[in-house]
């Protein structure tokens, strides 16, 4: 939560920044980013419909289509089930000719 409130605050000061020398923000108008919001609810439909109609509940189709780390992106805090461990104690790689 505290990496979302940083952003909103870096996203205000150049806000505030933008305004007193008086440039307009490249940043999209607000009904675009409604509708980019949009297309990633919209992705998700799909994939929750098929958990639902396999018989699994709403919380766990929401759950099972992993849409939390789609929507939102990877949380804070939370480690991805995808990511893998770096490699340890890999030995150098030689160069060639040794």
């Amino acid at each position: 939560m505290k990496l979302y409130l940083a952003s909103l605050g870096a996203g205000l000061l150049v806000g505030i920044v933008y305004s007193l020398i008086n440039v307009r923000s490249p940043a999209p108008p607000v009904v675009a980013l409604v509708g980019l919001f949009g297309i990633l609810i919209g992705e998700q439909i799909v994939p929750v419909a098929r958990h639902l109609m396999a018989g699994d509940s709403l919380r766990a189709a929401i759950g099972l289509a992993d849409c939390s780390d789609h929507v939102l992106g990877q949380l804070p805090g939370r480690q991805s089930a995808a990511a893998e461990p770096a490699p340890r104690d890999l030995p150098s790689p030689t160069p060639p000719g040794s």
